[in-house]
């Protein structure tokens, strides 16, 4: 990509070090571009956000583009990490603040080579092996779950607690916790040292709007 074409952007936000458990936002599975925007940054200003994942599996190229040129820049003015599902290509053509990578998307060590200095965070379901690879390979932060039935991954490995509690107790990389959580089932895993919980349908299928969902995320952290 040419530097005249390289979109200007504020510095990165990176993944904050451990201060207070906060909510990491995922999109809703399908989404449309041209509305989402107004949403999110409803979401976004309702309450505390550390970061903003967009996730959108089965679209090709050119929608990835168009959802990241849309989105990105409503979630940097508000101070608030946006970062790539998977494509470290493309956060890193497009001026995002990172990417996260699953076990089966692009390998953690090739990630980190595409993303330089930006954040890459790393799917380890329940297993410490993975998570210690993936911190070996320069993660910034590693992801376990699901804690909890989930109906946006299909087939997904039930996590631990106590692998939660373990890698928080014994480890400086960031955690995050991810699969079907919500304000009323998060506090055990604010209590087991989750920097981060990542929810989807918790906020963009709470029956009083996004807003309100990150309220009530927000809320049961703090309860918690």
């Amino acid at each position: 990509m040419s530097k005249k074409t390289k979109p200007k952007r504020p510095e990165a936000k990176a993944i904050p070090q451990r201060e207070r458990c906060r909510v990491y936002l995922i999109t809703p599975p399908a989404l449309e571009i041209a509305t989402f925007a107004d949403t999110l940054a409803s979401a976004l200003d309702a309450a505390d956000i550390a970061a903003v994942q967009l996730r959108l599996k089965d679209v090709d190229d050119d929608v990835l583009r168009r959802a990241i040129d849309a989105l990105r820049p409503v979630v940097q003015a508000r101070g608030v990490a946006f970062l790539m599902n998977d494509r470290p290509d493309l956060a890193v053509a497009h001026g995002c603040d990172g990417a996260h990578v699953g076990q089966s998307d692009t390998p953690a060590a090739v990630a980190r080579k595409v993303l330089g200095t930006l954040t890459m965070g790393v799917t380890c379901h329940d297993s410490r092996h993975l998570a210690l690879e993936a911190a070996e390979a320069g993660a910034d932060y590693v992801a376990f779950g699901a804690f909890f039935p989930t109906m946006t991954k299909d087939a997904t490995t039930p996590a631990d607690i106590e692998t939660l509690r373990w890698w928080a107790e014994v480890m400086e990389v960031p955690v995050v916790a991810i699969g079907g959580i919500s304000a009323e089932n998060c506090a055990p895993l604010v209590q087991a040292g989750a920097d981060f919980l990542a929810v989807v349908g918790a906020v963009w299928n709470h029956p009083d709007g996004p807003a309100a969902g990150v309220r009530a995320m927000n809320a049961a952290i703090d309860a918690a």
